[in-house]
């Protein structure tokens, strides 16, 4: 086998080696996002920021389940699930008050938004 082709085999290895690590790195970020329920019967304000001096976005409707990609501090809400000044960031730039988010905990469940 003649020097470049020892050197053409091993670039092909590498490359193998990066995709894997790309697709490992992907499949975890992507099963790290959970669903949470919101209070039932509330139709929800999502902000575009956490507090409620934020302009409405849209609003949710009830029995709705949303994905909590992050989560920050921000304005005092009181809910059906107790008092927080937790908010969750459920899409780029949308907010929920966590006090209406069914998340089992008084917690940060998800990493904090940076």
């Amino acid at each position: 086998m003649s020097v470049d082709r020892v050197q053409e085999t091993e670039e092909r290895a590498d490359r193998a080696d990066r995709d894997d690590a790309e697709a490992v790195t992907t499949a975890s970020v992507t099963t790290a996002v959970r669903y949470y329920s919101v209070a039932p019967g509330v139709r929800l304000n999502v902000r575009s920021g956490p507090g409620t001096n934020y302009s409405i976005v849209r609003v949710l409707s009830e029995g709705a389940r949303v994905p909590i990609y992050c989560q920050r501090p921000g304005q005092t809400i009181s809910g059906p699930y107790g008092t927080t000044n937790l908010w969750d960031n459920i899409a780029d730039g949308d907010y929920i008050s966590d006090a209406y988010v069914f998340t089992g905990s008084d917690g940060y469940v998800a990493p904090r938004c940076s």
